[in-house]
């Protein structure tokens, strides 16, 4: 891998929230980071809504019965977008 974001956007944006949303800055403990991280992965997979879900949890939309309207848009149609000078 290069190194580039874009190449793993998915797992970029998830550690983003949770570093944003659900974890702090420090720790004063390794074990008690490891434990932040496992509580924090937990809310984010049954809890919190998520607005490219139809705002269900990670955790309803793998259950979910029938196709999910997809809400996001890939890097190549953003690129696409994008106008060319």
């Amino acid at each position: 891998q290069s190194g580039d974001p874009r190449d793993n956007a998915i797992a970029e944006r998830v550690n983003g929230i949770l570093k944003q949303e659900l974890l702090t800055a420090a720790y004063a403990t390794l074990s008690r980071a490891h434990q932040s991280v496992v509580t924090a992965i937990d809310i984010y997979n049954r809890f919190r809504l998520h607005s490219s879900l139809d705002m269900m949890t990670p955790e309803m939309a793998h259950t979910h019965a029938g196709p999910i309207k997809r809400r996001w848009k890939s890097w190549a149609e953003r690129q696409a977008a994008v106008p060319v000078y």
